[in-house]
């Protein structure tokens, strides 16, 4: 009868732990829930705490497009295959004029080489992430192979709502196209927290300390997830934009995901996803940006 009582004690406990966890995160979750109220959008989040059992998600299983998102994706496959010895960061990569996308296409590789030029893996992903270059994503992606190669190295990580379908280039010809180039929220932060634990040595040491230390120097969307927290906080982050439909007048791609780093030392994984928004582009930015600064508050506040 002690065991039985001890074990009762025990899963009571428990429950009621989980349960004072769950009643805490409903705080977030309404928050958030307050921010959207009034916006004429579809959006997505998931949050993960850094201890793994703060887990916040809206949307969190509805397929999203993710634009530029994707090049955090595509880094890490190249980053694969320069841990086996297929490739190396120093690598050089000759890029004709004509490799260049075209000036409707951002791209400040081309800007700043407009006869083109030899650069290397390194620089590449530099320019592909941190910048959002869409040249050299596209370059990076031939390098190991199709964007068919990108889908399947993620899958095989262990991440499998995705799909990507095509290269920007490609994605970029038909409005429509974008929407085969999905992921989840859910599915977003889990890749953020499988490749940040990197539990399974998945890049090597030098691999992941360039990947997280470009996703830190990222230059776009610093008004999203990065808008309204203190400047100190260091955030790994990566942005993707769908710009405005001309005919429609709507957003269906205004995305940053992320990892925000506390004071404290603890950190939190955020993914948002704006699409369908009859909003403008600022008020799209603002939504990342309060849900971001809820959740920084959240933590900050109650994670002592």
């Amino acid at each position: 009868m002690n065991k039985i009582l001890q074990l009762t004690i025990l899963l009571l406990l428990f429950v009621t732990g989980c349960k004072a966890q769950s009643d805490k995160t409903d705080l977030l979750r309404n928050k958030i829930e307050q921010i959207l109220s009034d916006k004429n959008a579809v959006v997505g989040v998931s949050i993960i705490g850094n201890n793994g059992r703060d887990t916040l998600s809206i949307n969190g299983d509805k397929r999203f497009p993710m634009q530029s998102v994707f090049k955090f994706h595509i880094a890490l496959a190249v980053l694969s295959e320069i841990d086996k010895g297929k490739l190396s960061l120093h690598q050089k990569v000759e890029i004709s004029k004509d490799d260049l996308l075209p000036k409707d296409f951002w791209s400040p590789l081309r800007d700043e080489n407009p006869n083109g030029g030899t650069f290397t893996i390194e620089r590449l992903i530099q320019y592909s992430v941190s910048h959002s270059d869409n040249t050299a994503c596209d370059i990076l992606i031939r390098l190991i192979g199709t964007p068919k190669t990108v889908e399947g190295y993620i899958k095989k990580s262990g991440i499998n709502d995705i799909q990507i379908t095509f290269n920007e280039e490609e994605m970029q010809k038909r409005w429509e196209n974008m929407f085969q180039n999905w992921t989840t929220p859910k599915a977003a932060s889990q890749t953020l927290k499988l490749f940040y634990e990197n539990k399974n040595n998945l890049l090597s040491k030098s691999s992941y300390d360039f990947f997280w230390k470009t996703n830190i120097e990222t230059t776009t969307a610093l008004g999203r997830i990065r808008g309204q927290l203190p400047k100190e906080i260091i955030v790994a982050h990566k942005s993707g934009s769908s710009g405005t439909n001309k005919e429609t007048g709507i957003m269906d791609a205004v995305n940053n995901i992320g990892i925000a780093f506390l004071p404290d030392g603890k950190y939190f994984y955020i993914s948002v996803f704006v699409t369908k928004s009859h909003e403008n582009s600022k008020t799209n930015d603002r939504i990342i940006a309060d849900i971001a600064k809820a959740t920084y508050d959240f933590y900050t506040k109650t994670d002592k």
